[in-house]
């Protein structure tokens, strides 16, 4: 109906390499480790060529934690392995999460001048089955400045939080470390060489 498109979403997302934690050196995740699944039914609203906005208030989103020592952390919201008295492990730590809530994706893009280009794109999750008004969101930015027909240059910027991911934070004015709840933001710079295929 005009603007609006009845919708359906699948969305995959996973690492490539190990991550590490800066400050301790200590593995915080890998290739699935985390991976995260979405679908969900719903509906697109596309007014014009540079926004959309995707509303789905029934979607299921899978979490799994390939490494099982992750897993027996309870890293990424999975439920963690249980120990004895002594330390021997009774229960592993459970491979995957299920959440089923709504969720809500946009996009808006636009030429800034003739070779720049601006695209943000936020999601935001809210989980029905647990803890429904903590909303998780990944929100990114991406400049492209195209210096010429080959080459051009990225910056781009995300901000993550998921109340279900433990990070590694340091305590107020010390060096102790402790892992709590936190948001997570990256800053890329990059360069590359377009081809048309």
């Amino acid at each position: 109906n005009k603007a609006w498109y009845m919708a359906t979403l699948a969305q995959f997302k996973t690492q490539f390499t190990e991550g590490k934690d800066a400050a301790s050196g200590a593995k915080i995740s890998d290739l699935m480790a985390p991976g995260y699944l979405i679908v969900g039914l719903g509906a697109d609203y596309k007014p014009s060529a540079n926004f959309s906005a995707f509303l789905s208030p029934a979607t299921a989103k899978f979490t799994f934690v390939g490494d099982q020592n992750l897993a027996d952390a309870g890293a990424f919201g999975v439920d963690p392995a249980t120990y004895d008295a002594q330390g021997a492990k009774l229960t592993s730590g459970a491979n995957s999460l299920f959440e089923f809530g709504g969720y809500v994706k946009m996009m808006y893009t636009r030429d800034l001048a003739t070779n720049i280009n601006f695209l943000t794109r936020a999601d935001f999750f809210s989980n029905y089955l647990r803890d429904p008004q903590n909303v998780d969101v990944n929100w990114e930015t991406l400049f492209t400045f195209k210096v010429n027909s080959w080459f051009a240059a990225t910056l781009s910027t995300m901000l993550i939080y998921d109340h279900d991911t433990q990070i590694m934070k340091t305590w107020e004015n010390t060096d102790l470390l402790y892992v709590g709840k936190g948001t997570q933001f990256k800053e890329t710079i990059g360069l590359g060489v377009i081809l048309k295929l």
